[in-house]
């Protein structure tokens, strides 16, 4: 079995890695000190190809796999969590979705800007009271009058709400979902930036609709397809994600042997320890199983996949790995790692989101539960 990248999927990671170490991580603690969205650095990663990978080069995109995608943000959040995590969020959730269900029509108005980074996606699935149960607990309604769809309600928890220009919405008629591409100059409001105690600099926010008129052409896959939209995309979701929290295991343990090799105690170096030593293996070890399985659940997703239990268990794997390793790097450092002077506090409050955003650790175990009792 070849355990080796392709070559392209290669050269896009060294190309994102270089831009990251060059770009980023000069940045990085500015963007979670100050909570602030890169936005120049963001136009970058367009005019470099980095964002819409999975895109068709027909609307500027690359063409590649999610596997590619997923190495990319990687490498993005081994410097910066937050950015990575509005990056994914950008290309996979906006973008790729738009890609795989809009019509030419609305592939050829929003997908060069959204790929060339012009424009910022946001999804907007969460609302206050939902949570986990988005499609039963969806309170944002619809109504068509005439040629023109009313939408009325509101969004929360909603990542790169605050800047963004195009918004794929979900909403309800009756029993009916549908998918709905809007504009912020549609009188989208975005009233309120939520203050969160990690991932600070990627933007999130609460959405407002009132009132909103669209004609039927922003109807994405077709009117009651909500539904099936969010399901199949899932999977790439998922998938896709896991590596954010990867990427920010990998930064945790290698700022945890850099200091190990580094920091004395007792007229020795900490490494020499067989208790730093044991930890650092366990952390190598889960880092390492966590990207294999994110590896395998990214190269299994493609338009749609029966089996959900591979994509559920890379994201929730890769998060639980993320948490831990960050926890335990931070113990790595005792004292000094609970201070603000080093990163290991950010990893952390970083990490933990990954338990939450896209579907939580629980419900994860569930939807895999489900795929094996189905099998």
């Amino acid at each position: 079995m070849d355990f080796n990248l392709p070559e392209n999927t290669v050269a896009i990671r060294d190309m994102v890695r270089e831009f990251s170490q060059k770009k980023i991580e000069p940045i990085a603690a500015k963007i979670d000190k100050d909570d602030d969205f890169p936005m120049e650095v963001f136009r970058e990663m367009g005019k470099l190809g980095m964002l819409g990978l999975t895109i068709s080069q027909e609307y500027g995109g690359a063409g590649l796999d999610y596997l590619t995608e997923g190495v990319a943000l990687e490498e993005i959040s081994y410097f910066s969590g937050s950015l990575g995590l509005s990056y994914g969020a950008h290309n996979n959730l906006v973008a790729d979705n738009l890609f795989r269900n809009a019509n030419k029509e609305q592939r050829e108005k929003y997908l060069p800007g959204l790929v060339s980074g012009e424009k910022i996606g946001s999804l907007c699935l969460t609302e206050s009271g939902a949570g986990s149960d988005a499609l039963g607990g969806m309170r944002t309604k619809y109504e068509k009058e005439g040629e023109k769809y009313t939408i009325n309600g509101s969004k929360t928890f909603i990542t790169n709400a605050p800047l963004a220009s195009v918004f794929l919405v979900y909403a309800k008629n009756g029993k009916s979902y549908t998918a709905f591409i809007l504009e912020r100059d549609d009188g989208v409001e975005t009233p309120k930036k939520i203050k969160k105690m990690g991932m600070r600099g990627s933007p999130t926010g609460e959405i407002v609709f009132r009132n909103v008129q669209v004609g039927g052409n922003r109807i994405l896959k077709g009117e009651g397809q909500a539904r099936n939209i969010i399901y199949n995309g899932l999977n790439a979701e998922r998938a896709v994600l896991a590596f954010g929290p990867i990427g920010i295991a990998r930064r945790a343990l290698d700022e945890a042997i850099n200091y190990s090799n580094q920091r004395e105690q007792f007229g020795r170096k900490i490494g020499e320890f067989e208790l730093i030593q044991e930890k650092l293996a366990y952390m190598f070890t889960r880092l390492e199983a966590a990207r294999l399985l994110a590896y395998k659940a990214a190269s299994l997703v493609g338009e749609t996949i029966s089996d959900p239990s591979y994509a559920a268990a890379s994201i929730m794997m890769a998060s639980e790995t993320a948490t831990q390793i960050a926890k335990e790097a931070l113990q790595i450092f005792g004292g000094y790692g609970y201070t603000e002077d080093y990163p290991l506090e950010r990893y952390l409050r970083d990490a933990i989101l990954y338990e939450i955003g896209a579907g939580t650790t629980e419900i994860r175990k569930i939807v895999i539960a489900k795929a094996l009792l189905k099998r």
